[in-house]
């Protein structure tokens, strides 16, 4: 509504955690069985954050809720098929009854267009650090439906690397959030670790992976676990000083001193401290997206929904989801 969000309503998927990671049948069996809930929750506390006068039953309640939408969005591109193809098909069906247009959102548009949705937001043009489980980019925003990838991992992702890493040191999955408690408690300077030199903007983590693994195999499971609070706090202190490295020679090449974060990873503290820092020290400006908007949400994909609705970006029913980009 005039770009502004009024529900972001979200299912979490705990069955994933006693396999170490998600699994993509669980994960779309779960998709489908959220996806009603999930929407007629998101339609309830829209309309009680927007306001409504009078009373009214609950058939006219859910009548007046849905011919109040112009628009239906769906994540068409990238991540796990079965749960995009769940989405994709609900959202057909909805636009095709409620007889609106369908909107096809990519999902690494919509981590940086996070960035709109709160009141102080970047002014364009401005540079985006992307890092997630699956990608990690420094995206030049030229405008809303202009962006350009002016770097990325030619491997692994960092929120790959944090997970993989935190399971080398017997951490349970999602490992990242768990290496950032601990890290919080640990000296960062402890232990050393490789930082690959990649050239340009594009980024590396597999040696960093290779690194703390050969380092972790010389040791006693005891020692580990004694010094995990450093081992966290060394293993993100060298994930962080990558990027933010990489950020600072973005920010040289291009002039651009609008600086954002995004992507489940930017809910990490270090690099919510480490950006802010080094802003302060550069006179950068920078923009941190709320916690709720930096892992997968629905929020993004309405802000991103938003700009194409306004450049009239729509797409058909025949518009197939994509795992890949």
């Amino acid at each position: 509504m005039d770009g502004k969000i009024v529900s972001n309503s979200i299912a979490t998927q705990k069955i994933h955690e006693q396999y170490g990671g998600v699994v993509p049948e669980l994960a779309s069996r779960a998709h489908m069985q959220n996806i009603v809930p999930v929407v007629s929750e998101a339609l309830s506390s829209g309309r009680r954050n927007v306001g409504t006068s009078g009373r009214q039953n609950v058939g006219t309640s859910i009548v007046h809720r849905l011919s109040s939408i112009s628009a239906i969005a769906f994540t068409q591109s990238p991540g796990l098929i079965g749960s995009l193809l769940v989405g994709a098909q609900f959202a057909k069906s909805m636009a095709l009854a409620l007889n609106i247009p369908l909107i096809g959102v990519h999902h690494m548009q919509a981590h940086v267009l996070a960035n709109l949705i709160p009141d102080q937001k970047p002014e364009f043009p401005f540079l985006c650090l992307t890092v997630s489980g699956g990608h990690t980019q420094i995206v030049l925003a030229h405008t809303p439906m202009h962006l350009e990838i002016i770097g990325e991992t030619i491997d692994d992702a960092a929120g790959e690397a944090f997970d993989k890493t935190a399971k080398l040191l017997g951490l349970p999955y999602p490992g990242g959030p768990l290496m950032d408690k601990y890290a919080q408690l640990g000296d960062p300077q402890k232990f050393r670790f490789a930082e690959p030199q990649i050239p340009e903007l594009n980024f590396s983590f597999s040696g960093l992976k290779t690194s703390v693994l050969y380092f972790l195999q010389k040791q006693t499971p005891a020692f580990i676990e004694e010094n995990k609070n450093d081992l966290c706090a060394s293993i993100q202190y060298t994930i962080v000083n990558i990027l933010i490295k990489k950020i600072q020679k973005a920010v040289k090449q291009t002039g651009i001193k609008r600086v954002c974060i995004a992507g489940g990873v930017s809910a990490n503290t270090g690099l919510r401290k480490a950006l802010t820092d080094v802003g302060a020290q550069k006179g950068w400006q920078t923009f941190i997206p709320p916690f709720e908007y930096c892992t997968d949400n629905a929020a993004m994909i309405a802000i991103t929904a938003h700009y194409k609705h306004i450049a009239g970006d729509f797409v058909g029913l025949d518009a197939i989801p994509s795992a890949r980009g």
